[in-house]
């Protein structure tokens, strides 16, 4: 079984940086493409960013492109969030999600999701 255990979520004031890391167990993690979600409150979840399986491409939604990278490091079966000059509209609770598919798209359709860490951004 497919377990994501997300961390680095936290309490953190406007202009900061925060990353926010997946571990994954139980898969062979070079197989899947992994992205990250997240849900505000009041509001439904929304696509983050996604990487393919060798890390060479990526997708980011157009309110973190510019100051939020997503990386992996498949020695370690992790996915990494890293987010700069975070504002109060990100506050979230962040999803690492796992997609069992060759090809990387903007519609990443996750089969296996995480149970989420929150971020808090004071203003």
């Amino acid at each position: 079984q497919v377990q994501l255990v997300e961390a680095g979520g936290g309490l953190v004031q406007a202009g900061v940086s925060l990353r926010l890391s997946c571990a994954a167990s139980g898969c062979t993690f070079s197989n899947y493409n992994m992205g990250w979600f997240r849900q505000a409150p009041g509001k439904e979840r929304e696509f983050v960013a996604a990487i393919g399986r060798t890390g060479g491409r990526t997708y980011y939604t157009d309110s973190v492109k510019g100051r939020s990278t997503i990386s992996r490091d498949n020695a370690k079966n992790t996915v990494y969030l890293q987010m700069n000059n975070l504002k109060p509209e990100d506050t979230a609770v962040y999803y690492c999600a796992a997609e069992i598919r060759i090809i990387l798209t903007p519609s990443l359709k996750p089969d296996y999701w995480g149970q989420g860490t929150q971020v808090t951004v004071s203003s």
